[in-house]
This record gives C-alpha cells, structure tokens and sequence, in this order.
C-alpha cells in the first residue's frame, strides 16, 4: 500500500470559482456539493486509485491537518451484463479515487488539500492558492439543445411487464427508468453544467464525475448514508407529487400525497428496508413512524429520515454496500427488481441511480444516490430518471411524474 501526503491549508476563495479556473488543467474531476453548505468537496486529478481503504498509511502536512479525501461513484448494477451506453462504458472500474488538488468547504472552514505520493511540493501549494485568489467571479451560460422524445409505447409495454411482476408475486415494486437523448446546438463542457446546477434552482447534492471527454453529473435530492465518527444517517425518499404553482398549491399536493395509499405503500417498503439495515449492524436507530414531506423545485417526495450509532466494526463502505440498491430505486425484495429491471429496460443504467460520494482516510464520509442525473460528451448526452411501479400504477401517469423529475437534470442546460 503507497504512503500518502496531503498537504492542507486554509483558503481564502470561493471554491466552486477556484475550481472553474484551475479545471482547465485537469480532465479527472470530481464533484460532491451540497447546496445546504454542509459538506463541499471539488476534486482535480488524480493522484491514485484505490481499491480498498484497509491499511492506508497517509501523513499531514501544513497548517490545517486533514485526512485525505477521495472520491467513489458506483454503478447501480454493476454485474449487469447487457452493455452501457458508449458514454458510461469509457469510465474505468475503480473504486477510491484520490485527487492530486482537493478544494473543500464546511461547518469547520475552506481549504484546499493537495495530495502526492511524496513530500507535496510547496512551490505547487502556493501556485494553486495563488490562482484561487485571482479566480473571476463565475457565471452561468445558457446551452441550446434539443431533447429527443423516448417512445410512450415502449414505456407502456414496460410497465406492462412489471404489472403482470407485480401480479405473479415476483415483486411488490420495481422502480422503472426513461432515458431521453440530448444534443446540444454547439459544444458545452462539464463546467457549464456543474455552475448552471450549482447556481440555479434545483435542490440537493451536486455530483460531477469527469473522466477525459465523458462526465457524469446531475443534482440529487437523496442521501444513500453519512459517517460522522461513529454517528450514522440515512433517508427513505419514495412517494412523489408535483410541486404546485404556489405555496397554496404545494401544501394542497403535499396532503393528497400523504394520504394516498399508493404513495405510501411504496415509501413504507424503503423505510422498512433502511431500518432493517440499520439494526442489523447498528444501535440507537431512530426512523419515524410517520414520514415528512421534502419540498423540491419540480416535485415533493414523501422523506422520512435515519439515524443510529454504527456498531464497532462496521465501516461506510460495508454500510454503503447493504443499503444499495434500497426499493427506492430498485424495487422490492431488491435483488429480485433488479434482475426484473435488467429484463424490461433496455439499457444499462451506469452510474445513474448508483452511489455516489466521498471518503476520508480516517472512514468518515458520505454517499447519495445518482438521481436526476446525465451522462455527457460535451456534445451530446443521455438523461436519466424513474418512478416506482406498483400495484395499481397507471402508466400515463408515470410517464408524466418521470418528465417533472427530468426537468432537474434539464436545468443544468438553463442559465
């Protein structure tokens, strides 16, 4: 196992204008932003891959000690045989990825981290503050593009088959997904998006995964789980309404959707999946008996929140692994939906829907699934989203609830 240094140091920047300018050099980027401020972090290069965390030997250097931070984005199934797209089949298999510059933003200040398998070089920790400091104030830049309809019928036979599933006993869920090519009128890079994502409207975690020409990014509104020393937590988000116009409206939605069986039937199935996890490698787990609403730009999700202390011995990335792929985005029981998605979607999903996020080197971190999110070439791209299907789902209807939730991915396009 290499030794690592990282080097951290107070900054004095905005990061997301720090990472605009300093991009330029780097075609490995990595994205975890929560728009809420909590937790920041915006990667450039990379200084290596690693497939485990056990063993890993770092060293702190300069005047702010960090552990080093490395990214993870997780395919949702990653055994599928069917091909990806030629977009998500160009990224590599690799599990931890660490930046050669890491910027990051929290509760405890900015910093910027700098990564090496040797001693950092301090000539390049002044160089890239210096750019940092001189970085212009970013600004956002509408894309033209045209968006090709997917087929209702095959949406219709789709669900269809997950219907008579659904009847046979197979399954109680399966969530299905559309996909929806892009072509933009002239060319975009992956900082357009990630600036029009971060600066605009829609709600939750940016994520941005660049590898050369290709990246992966989008605006998630659901947490996977969070470490936090021995401190875990995780949400159910299932159940989904439109926003409404008004606030009238949006409280008017927000009653149907609580009271609709339907809607909670498919929320209760995640909660019931997150809380039997927790408790099997967990203590003092708290999820409520009754769920919330969480309020978005396009639509509202019936959200119930997680949390617990982690027994000794459990890691994220073990708890990461028993709680994906939840039925929010699989179906129910898990393993028996995805073999279901598999037959009825035409496509392999890559990184859409799958885990998403950062870890330290001391095991702290977090992971969100890859919702609302693209793939892209900087010309073109495919857009992905999905819905549960259940019992009595109406497949007009879906189809529908899909297009609100494209619109999330569809607004990093918008300025």
């Amino acid at each position: 196992m290499p030794k690592i240094f990282s080097y951290t140091v107070p900054l004095e920047a905005d990061i997301v204008d720090a990472f605009c300018v300093m991009q330029k050099g780097f075609t490995d980027q990595f994205v975890y932003y929560r728009k809420d401020g909590r937790a920041r972090f915006m990667g450039l290069g990379r200084c290596i891959a690693l497939s485990t965390l056990e063993d890993v030997e770092y060293e702190t250097e300069g005047p702010a000690a960090r552990p080093p931070v490395m990214f993870s984005f997780n395919r949702f199934d990653a055994e599928n045989p069917a091909p990806a797209d030629e977009l998500f089949a160009s990224f590599p298999r690799l599990r931890f990825m660490l930046p050669e510059i890491v910027l990051m933003e929290g509760a405890n200040g900015t910093y910027l981290q700098v990564n090496s398998l040797g001693p950092v070089y301090g000539g390049r920790v002044e160089r890239f503050l210096r750019q940092a400091a001189a970085a212009p104030r970013r600004h956002r830049r509408a894309i033209p593009h045209r968006v090709e309809p997917d087929s209702r019928e095959a949406w219709r036979e789709a669900v269809g088959g997950a219907l008579r599933a659904i009847e046979d006993g197979r399954v109680q869920k399966v969530v299905l997904s559309r996909r929806q090519r892009l072509t933009a009128d002239g060319p975009f890079s992956s900082k357009d998006l990630l600036v029009n994502l971060i600066d605009g409207s829609a709600r939750g975690t940016v994520v941005l995964y660049r590898y050369a020409d290709v990246f992966f990014c989008g605006c998630t509104p659901e947490l996977l789980v969070r470490k936090e020393g021995g401190r875990v937590s995780s949400m159910c988000l299932a159940g989904t309404c439109p926003a409404g116009a008004n606030e009238a409206q949006r409280r008017a939605l927000a009653d149907e959707l609580m009271a609709d069986e339907k809607n909670r039937a498919e929320h209760d199935y995640v909660v019931r999946h997150v809380r039997e996890v927790f408790q099997r490698e967990c203590y003092d787990v708290n999820v409520p008996a009754t769920p919330g609403i969480m309020p978005l730009t396009h639509v509202q999700h019936l959200h119930t929140p997680a949390s617990a202390h982690v027994l000794d011995g459990v890691d994220l990335w073990s708890l990461m692994g028993d709680l994906h792929p939840t039925p929010a985005v699989a179906g129910t029981p898990v393993g028996e939906a995805r073999m279901l998605i598999r037959q009825l979607e035409a496509y392999n999903r890559g990184f859409f829907a799958g885990a998403c996020g950062y870890i330290d080197a001391d095991g702290d971190g977090e992971f969100s699934v890859g919702l609302r999110t693209g793939v892209f070439d900087g010309e073109m791209g495919w857009l992905y989203a999905g819905c549960g299907i259940v019992a009595g789902s109406d497949a007009e209807a879906e189809y529908d609830e899909i297009g609100l939730k494209l619109k999330t991915i569809l607004s990093a396009f918008e300025a």
